[in-house]
């Protein structure tokens, strides 16, 4: 078996709205959760109350995602702008 190597270089990786991205699922995530709490007793019933816990982690997971998010855009517009003002 011959090692493997690359014949080209990685792409750069694609940068979008992140911080709204993981703002929007978080928020759907809450949502969720919302809804359905009126049917706790439903769920309950069934053992399956773990799909609103479910989706409370992914609201509060969503929090800390959004705080890394906005900490790595901050850093990433700073060194932009370090590099654009000749210092790095």
């Amino acid at each position: 078996m011959a090692k493997w190597t690359p014949k080209h270089e990685a792409p750069e990786p694609l940068e979008g709205p992140v911080v709204a991205t993981i703002t929007g699922g978080t928020i759907l995530w809450f949502v969720l959760f919302l809804v359905q709490l009126p049917f706790y007793g439903w769920f309950d019933d069934r053992d399956a109350t773990w799909w609103v816990w479910t989706c409370l982690a992914g609201a509060g997971l969503g929090l800390i995602g959004i705080w890394y998010v906005r900490g790595r855009d901050a850093a990433i517009k700073r060194a932009a702008a370090g590099a654009d003002s000749g210092h790095v």
